[in-house]
């Protein structure tokens, strides 16, 4: 998305919630907003202001010592040359304003909006305006994609599940002469490098108790073989390696051998009902007209584990948001790690990927990614509905 793009959303949806202007400030790459909206700069220095007022034109305030760093970017741009002038002039630019958004979230309840820190926010607090949070703000400006950006995560998805279905068959096929945890991740990562995506970290892939940890990824050092009668969870997430491609995130089971047992096929299926029922949730709310809040579908979810007498081992929340990261800025799906009050707005895109992990047993969880489109959500990925059969 580009600037302009950026600041006429961010003025359309400021008119609406009656404020007065979005100050983006940065310092060393602190605030990655401040990259989403005005793109790339390499070896800032000093600190960096961007004012969007909701009326008004942008202005953009920097230290003389960065003022080359913006030759493309059509604003209004300031030069300070001490602290003391830096505030003279950030005061002169929201002189007219009342209640400002700023990256900052109440009592740090959301860590991906609450960047900018807090002797920041006293200062510009001192300079005689009401700071309140840039949350909805960033994800109506910044994170809703267009037809290009669905397009490219629906590749990655469709990616994503081939791999995986492959890694599935890798095992399959190396059986008998014994293959890892570690081998598998490192075909899962060659696959996906073949096929031209971008991917910073990853896969989990984990076996039987391995998978009774969410984040687990293996090592050369710390890998299982894989054999007949093993429980296997694969996690993995790439994008298009091009600026405007969007992550797409599954996560799959298996089990080794022809007959899954009765405990583990238990908890898969409570995983998938709860996975299910908080989709159904979205397409309901979306027919009656209804906005739909990240915490309440998480609550949706958790309520359903946890009446089934697994709510104690349903530990992160239910999904995160997705974009040019894979964990991005946009709304979440929780109740449980934060509260998020953001709604889930068209043009987002969102995980729905409950799990359940026994320890020292086995985990069960189910990604699935939804594209939220005006009419309601558009599921990208493809179900699993019954445990992967690795036979042997």
């Amino acid at each position: 998305m580009v600037f302009n793009e950026v600041v006429s959303l961010a003025k359309e949806f400021m008119r609406d919630a009656r404020m007065s202007g979005w100050l983006i400030y940065d310092y060393k790459g602190m605030n990655p907003i401040f990259k989403e909206v005005i793109g790339s700069v390499d070896n800032l220095t000093r600190p960096s202001w961007l004012w969007i007022p909701a009326d008004g034109d942008p202005s953009l305030l920097t230290s003389f010592v960065d003022s080359g760093r913006f030759p493309d970017l059509m604003v209004t741009h300031h030069n300070f040359v001490s602290r003391q002038d830096m505030i003279e002039q950030l005061s002169g630019l929201i002189s007219d304003a009342s209640e400002i958004a700023m990256e900052y979230s109440p009592q740090g309840e959301l860590p991906k909006v609450s960047t900018v820190d807090g002797g920041t926010i006293e200062f510009v607090r001192s300079l005689g305006v009401d700071i309140v949070s840039s949350a909805d703000l960033i994800q109506y400006a910044t994170h809703r994609w267009d037809k290009a950006e669905l397009q490219s995560h629906q590749h990655a998805a469709n990616v994503l599940t081939t791999v995986v279905k492959q890694a599935f068959s890798r095992i399959q096929a190396n059986l008998h002469i014994g293959i890892t945890e570690y081998e598998v991740a490192d075909f899962i990562r060659e696959r996906l490098k073949n096929e031209n995506m971008y991917v910073a970290d990853g896969p989990v892939v984990a076996v039987n108790a391995h998978s009774a940890d969410p984040h687990f990824e293996p090592t050369r050092k710390h890998t299982d073989l894989f054999k007949e009668g093993d429980w296997v969870l694969i996690d993995l997430w790439a994008r298009e390696s091009s600026d405007r491609g969007m992550f797409a995130d599954i996560t799959w089971t298996a089990y080794v051998g022809s007959k899954v047992p009765l405990e583990h096929l238990e908890v898969f299926n409570v995983v998938i009902d709860a996975r299910d029922r908080a989709l159904d949730f979205i397409n309901e709310s979306c027919s009656s007209q209804r906005d739909v809040a990240g915490w309440e579908v998480d609550s949706i979810a958790r309520k359903y584990i946890d009446e089934r007498g697994y709510g104690a081992y349903f530990g992160h929340r239910l999904g995160h948001s997705l974009g040019r990261e894979v964990h991005s800025n946009a709304v979440n799906l929780d109740s449980w790690e934060t509260n998020d009050t953001r709604r889930l707005l068209s043009g987002i895109a969102v995980t729905i990927e409950p799990g359940i992990y026994l320890p020292g047993k086995f985990g069960v969880r189910s990604e699935i990614n939804v594209f939220m489109t005006e009419n309601g959500p558009l599921l990208t990925t493809e179900k699993q509905t019954e445990p992967f059969i690795i036979p042997i």
